[in-house]
């Protein structure tokens, strides 16, 4: 059985009217004028959770919250073996005035590292003179180095670059 085809809709002869710009109902307002909230930089805190539980969740999120701390969001880590998480991040958030950068400082600290190599002995030269006097020389080691002390070893074993064999005769 063939089917009908539709007729197209017969067009009005008259088009709607157009509206005119501002001619859209308002909301009613309540004679109270909108509370404007000015931009306020954010704090974040992440507490990790190695147990996750209930009880060890609750007392996460009361401890935070009591502090003035919102809650923001719950991220867990899984474990392939297991359904239950390994870990848990909790996020929480609080309006304050962000932390203005210490440029100066960061900079000396970077010229510290770059001229010493060592986070180790930049922190022992920030310590007073007093306790620095009663630590032994720094004397900066590579790991292989370090093993090779903790093995007992004398000299460390040269590094081998790669094995060659020998063809058979």
């Amino acid at each position: 059985m063939p089917t009908k085809k539709k007729r197209p809709r017969r067009r009005p002869e008259k088009p709607p009217p157009q509206r005119r710009r501002g001619s859209a109902r308002r909301p009613r307002t309540t004679g109270r004028t909108p509370a404007v909230r000015t931009p306020v930089s954010l704090q974040y805190k992440v507490v990790e959770l190695s147990t996750v539980d209930e009880g060890a969740m609750e007392r996460a999120l009361n401890e935070w919250t009591a502090k003035g701390w919102n809650l923001d969001g719950v991220q867990f880590a899984m474990r392939e073996s297991s359904k239950r998480p390994a870990m848990a991040f909790i996020f929480f958030t609080r309006e304050g005035a962000a932390a203005e950068p210490d440029e100066e400082s960061a900079r000396s600290k970077l010229l510290r590292l770059s001229e010493s190599g060592s986070t180790a002995r930049m922190a022992w030269a920030s310590e007073p003179e007093s306790e620095s006097e009663n630590r032994p020389p720094f004397h900066p080691l590579s790991a292989h180095e370090r093993l090779a002390r903790l093995a007992g070893l004398d000299e460390p074993e040269p590094r081998e670059e790669g094995l060659t064999l020998e063809p058979e005769e």
